[in-house]
């Protein structure tokens, strides 16, 4: 089945080596580093290999006589026709991750007690708000965080060493985004089209944290506003920001100048 999905895509055969010491647990581990697919979903799957499952029943068919139906072929090629065009409504990579922060975004005062660690920055941007806007929602998946590639890519690979969903999860759509939308390590939680896009972070922390990236209007321009805040629980928590805190005005500085910058080439190029 394999061998024949690779032929059906335009892929190259692949080599398959049989490891018969390999237990489901170790082979939902392989599935979730290779694939987008979370280990509490891949194991249930690979331990369901342990049972054939080939219908020979078709009561489906006289129920249904004058309903279509198609083979194993052009059924993939119909799924991957809707992956090329963007038309792909869910996938596993959009699951809830089971460790993910619920809490929402903390909005009460600093007098009321704890701890809401924040940087901040801002950037004026020679371009319009609507350029502005399109590279913030395009931001992740193949077009990158516009920051250090390495310290992404680093960051993304100790969250999955560790146990969490790691960077490949990509995006569904190239250009849009909505509420719920897995995107790479994070999850859109709020989108106000325009002008806010709040994003969820689902690897493994000491506590919750959001990156929000605004669109607003300061004298007559433009201005790109970034947030990332982080909840600290417990002494871990705390001294992860301290530990992070140096690497702070690579990744985030360079992110806010990158995609000022980059609105503007939007703009220029009209």
């Amino acid at each position: 089945m394999i061998q024949r999905f690779a032929t059906v895509a335009g892929l190259a055969r692949r080599l398959i080596l049989p490891v018969p010491v390999l237990s489901p647990g170790l082979s939902s581990l392989w599935v979730g580093l290779v694939t987008p697919v979370p280990p509490s979903v891949a194991r249930p799957l690979v331990e369901s290999l342990r049972h054939d499952a080939v219908m020979g029943e078709d009561d489906l068919a006289e129920a249904l006589p004058d309903h279509q139906r198609i083979g194993f072929d052009e059924s993939v090629r119909l799924a991957l026709r809707r992956i090329d065009e963007d038309r792909v409504d869910t996938r596993w990579s959009s699951a809830a991750w089971p460790s993910a922060p619920s809490d929402p975004l903390p909005t009460d005062p600093d007098w009321t007690g704890g701890s809401l660690y924040t940087d901040r920055r801002a950037r004026y941007v020679d371009g319009s708000p609507e350029s502005l806007w399109r590279v913030i929602e395009g931001i992740g998946g193949d077009r990158g965080w516009y920051s250090w590639p390495l310290a992404w890519a680093a960051r993304g690979w100790i969250d999955l060493a560790v146990g969490g969903v790691g960077p490949r999860r990509g995006r569904r759509d190239p250009q849009r985004l909505r509420v719920g939308d897995s995107l790479d390590f994070w999850r859109v939680e709020e989108i106000v089209p325009g002008e806010l896009l709040r994003l969820r972070a689902e690897m493994r922390l000491p506590g919750p944290a959001w990156l929000e990236l605004r669109v607003a209007r300061l004298e007559g321009r433009t201005v790109y506003c970034q947030r990332a805040l982080f909840h600290p629980r417990g002494l871990s928590g705390h001294l992860y920001w301290k530990a992070v805190t140096p690497f702070h005005g690579i990744v985030f500085g360079s992110m806010a100048s990158n995609i000022a910058a980059r609105a503007e080439e939007e703009t220029a190029r009209g």
